[in-house]
């Protein structure tokens, strides 16, 4: 999808919501080049005793757990994968939706494409209006760093002035952990993954709000875009989340599409085909399985192929964050990684490649230190799920879930060079 055909729906509606990042602050909408923007935060707290590794890491054992329950047709056991402590979670992105008629809550909700089920209650308790229906329902999710459980309605879901979503499904939880500081979960990715997590009808799928979006003609295609900058403080205006087209003025040159794998289990989520070298020769990841997802913060490469990273740069483990860390000299050598999808070469250069500087005792580290944004996913390679591009990647690459076509975007932004970190 190119510059061009995005400006091809300056005729339609497309509704974007722009990522900030003060939670104080009330949401405004401003409608510009029939563009709807919404203010929301972002939100960076890391607790407890696990590393952020080890949180990704547990993210990636529920979903490849799941993924493989669904696949089999048997019903997912949560006590089958490991955990981290429920209230360690990261670096999230948040956007603020009103819920009932009228809306009597603004809900503070996490943005993941890597699950699909909306749902509030974990902060301020859900209350019924006109436009509430429960369901005969229950619902239940398990996150790498949390979950919910409760009962499933039909509501109607606000994103701005004038801006609904009538009937739409979504969980109110009635016990959560791992949610402190936000409501619950804006869940955008592929609408298979709520199969199984509601009872009696556990064969039911529920459409996301993308989903109906594009089902009551508010927006022109079934599609999320997703435009994040880099930042060495979580304090900054940082991104934008555009439903049903994409925004030209978050992306440079032109998008590559590559096709939904069909490796499973990526294929249950936005998964697709790529393969990473570093530098001008050294194979690090051949062609293969992985999904791209924002719930997950670093960028995770198999473990086999971590090492061949590792070899590379002469980095050493550092094992009070968990990640690979560099010396100065070592960082002055550091070659950029290149990732191929499609046919088309994305460059994350050695700036990329490093956690930001002002944030490391964030994490449990040494202000002083350089730390790597690639980390091991836990399994070896040619397991089906073989890499996450994580938040680290998406910001520095425009991103586009395209349900409708089947497919998932990336294009250069102005950050994608910068030198943030």
């Amino acid at each position: 999808m190119s510059r061009g055909f995005s400006n091809s729906f300056f005729s339609l509606l497309l509704l974007a919501i722009t990522l900030a990042v003060t939670t104080s602050a009330t949401p405004v909408v401003q409608v510009r080049d029939n563009l709807v923007r919404l203010p929301t935060a972002k939100r960076f707290n890391l607790t407890g005793s696990g590393t952020l590794l080890a949180r990704d890491q547990a993210r990636v054992r529920k979903l490849r757990a799941r993924a493989s329950a669904k696949i089999a047709g048997v019903e997912f056991v949560e006590d089958a994968v490991g955990s981290v402590p429920a209230d360690n979670q990261a670096v999230d992105y948040v956007v603020n939706v009103g819920v009932g008629t009228p809306a009597t809550t603004s809900d503070s909700l996490l943005v993941d494409t890597g699950s699909s089920n909306t749902w509030v209650g974990a902060g301020k308790a859900y209350v019924r209006t006109s436009s509430s229906t429960q369901t005969r329902d229950r619902v239940s999710v398990t996150y790498g760093s949390g979950s919910f459980s409760g009962t499933e309605f039909t509501d109607t879901v606000s994103l701005g002035d004038g801006l609904t979503i009538t009937g739409q499904s979504i969980g109110v939880a009635s016990r959560s952990q791992g949610f402190d500081g936000v409501d619950g979960i804006l869940g955008i990715g592929p609408t298979d993954l709520t199969v199984g997590t509601l009872s009696p009808d556990t064969r039911t799928s529920i459409p996301t709000v993308t989903d109906n979006l594009f089902a009551q003609g508010t927006i022109p295609s079934d599609l999320v875009a997703v435009s994040f900058e880099p930042t060495n403080s979580p304090e900054v205006t940082n991104g934008e989340l555009t439903f049903g087209g994409t925004d030209s003025s978050k992306f440079t040159g032109s998008i590559t599409f590559a096709p939904l794998t069909r490796t499973s289990p990526a294929s249950e989520f936005f998964g697709i085909n790529q393969s990473i070298r570093y530098g001008t020769s050294t194979s690090i990841l051949s062609n293969t399985a992985g999904i791209v997802d924002t719930g997950t913060t670093l960028t995770l490469i198999a473990t086999d192929a971590l090492q061949r990273y590792q070899r590379a740069t002469g980095a050493v483990l550092d094992n009070a964050t968990g990640l690979l860390r560099l010396t100065q000299a070592q960082f002055q050598n550091l070659q950029s990684l290149f990732f191929t999808i499609n046919g088309a070469t994305f460059e994350l250069t050695p700036n990329a490649q490093i956690w930001p500087r002002a944030l490391n005792t964030a994490i449990g580290g040494n202000a002083n230190s350089i730390y790597l944004i690639v980390g091991d996913i836990g399994t070896p390679s040619g397991e089906g799920l073989d890499f996450i591009n994580g938040l680290t990647f998406l910001e520095r690459f425009y991103a586009v879930f395209d349900s409708t076509n089947k497919r998932v975007g990336f294009a250069t932004t102005p950050f994608t060079d910068a030198t943030t970190n």
